[in-house]
């Protein structure tokens, strides 16, 4: 064993981000068993499928299950369609939300769906308020430094004080 096979050991390992293999498996190569499996039915794909419906007809429950999964593959997500009130604002979002309780209470949408809209509608929120604050900011830079003291001013009595933190 070399001596940096024992100092990678003691180690722990390889090191972070860094491959034991760098040239690695190529990116989409495929598994061997996949092609052999690949192989042995192209071509079949017509009489197997026509033989797995004669069994579903005939009464073979697996059969009929694979049939049907096919024909009808279970539903993840479905179009939610109700009444939402204008998102012109991040104040919209007490509006939107009851029109979902409205919608979950009248039965038009589950409560998984208000859930999923819900974090839709936070995230929207969340957007508008940096890209709002990004706006006052962009605002406020532009000011020049008469117009930032102007409004410091405003509204004290006394003329500002400076502050200095740190030796000085």
């Amino acid at each position: 064993m070399s001596l940096a096979n024992t100092r990678r050991k003691q180690a722990g390992g390889f090191q972070k981000g860094q491959s034991g293999n760098p040239r690695g498996r190529p990116m989409g190569s495929r598994n061997n068993a996949t092609l052999a499996c690949e192989a042995l039915l192209e071509g079949q794909a017509e009489a197997l499928t026509q033989k797995a419906v004669e069994m579903a007809l005939a009464g073979d429950v697996t059969a009929l299950k694979l049939c049907i999964e096919r024909i009808c593959p279970v539903r993840r997500d479905r179009p939610v369609r109700f009444n939402l009130p204008a998102v012109t604002s991040a104040r919209d979002a007490a509006d939107i939300s009851a029109a979902v309780m409205a919608a979950v209470s009248n039965g038009d949408i589950t409560l998984s769906e208000a859930s999923e809209i819900g974090k839709l509608i936070d995230s929207y929120v969340k957007a508008y308020q940096v890209a709002e604050l990004d706006d006052r900011t962009a605002r406020v830079e532009q000011l020049s430094d008469e117009e930032l003291m102007r409004i410091i001013r405003k509204g004290e009595s006394t003329p500002p004080r400076l502050l200095t933190i740190g030796p000085g």
